[in-house]
Parts: C-alpha cells; structure tokens; sequence
C-alpha cells in the first residue's frame, strides 16, 4: 500500500557495528593538534638522560620552527604477576608519574620559546614512541641513552628505537 508504514516491533533489536566504538577511539586518537605537525617527540621520564634529550629536543624544535610534543610512557605490567592468570593480559598501573612531569613542565622557563603539548602512553616504550611519531609525522624523535645493567640486559630503548623506528631517532649520550 502507498503511503503505509508499518511500524517497528517493540522486540527488534537494532544491529550495531562493534568496529563503530573503536573507529571513535582511533580518529580521537589520531586527531592530534595540526600546529604540532612535523614537529619533534622525545622521550621523557624526568632521568637525567631525559632532561638532557629534552633540551636538545628544544633546541631542535626552535631552530625548525616547529612544536615540541613530549612523551611520557607509564607503567604497564603483566596481570599474572598478580593474579596468576592465563594468558598474560596487561594492566595500566596507576602512574601520577605524568601529573607531576606536566606541573615540573609548565613551570619550566626553558620551554617558554617553544610550542609544547605532554602526551602520556602505557605499554612498550619503543612502540609507544613511533607511534606518537607517526601521529604527529613527527620529523625526529629524540631519547637519552640507557646507562646501567638494565640497558645491557634487555637492550637499551634508544638501541631498539633506532632499529624500528620508520622516522630520524636521535640518541643524546
């Protein structure tokens, strides 16, 4: 019949894409500040090599012109450490770590002449870093070097970076 609508049963269930919440989650994720395009990501956790990285990172990124986006990556750890459960499954661990990096920061005269954004990460440090290089088509990423038994042990983060890294990485000593 022209003109009839047949209305809908109460019972129907409407059919939702489960692949809807997750594209959501990457285009927030990757709708980063166009004014930090081609900028400069370090590495930075507040160590000595670390302060030392963010100042040559500052230098880089007023010499370009460009802004600074600063990268602390937090704990994660294995669930069955703690629970003993199977498969591993990993868990952020409250890390108030950023917090206190980004007020130390804003306090900071040195990154007055630069453009600068603190973005916070869990998971592997490596992988953490060129994935924010990406985002932002970042034209270097700067990290201090590892120093210590620990670097030798698993590999220092810079050594690894510089190995997989699809983008300039720059090891400060």
């Amino acid at each position: 019949m022209a003109g009839h609508e047949s209305p809908e049963p109460a019972d129907r269930k409407q059919v939702v894409d489960p692949l809807d919440d997750l594209r959501a989650v990457e285009q927030t994720r990757h709708s980063c500040d166009p004014a930090f395009q081609h900028g400069v990501v370090v590495g930075f956790d507040g160590s000595t090599s670390s302060e030392r990285a963010l100042s040559y990172a500052i230098g880089m990124a007023v010499r370009s012109g460009s802004g600074l986006i600063i990268v602390h990556v937090a704990n994660r750890l294995p669930t069955t450490v703690w629970a003993g459960c199977e498969p591993p499954v990993f868990v952020d661990v409250p890390d108030h770590r950023t917090e206190v990096l980004g007020l130390e920061l804003a306090c900071a005269d040195y990154l007055a002449e630069v453009p600068w954004i603190l973005v916070e990460r869990g998971g592997d440090i490596c992988h953490e870093l060129e994935e924010v290089g990406q985002e932002y088509s970042a034209d270097a990423i700067v990290v201090g070097s590892t120093h210590g038994i620990v670097g030798r042990i698993f590999g220092s983060v810079a050594g690894r970076l510089a190995r997989r890294a699809q983008r300039p990485v720059i090891v400060i000593p």
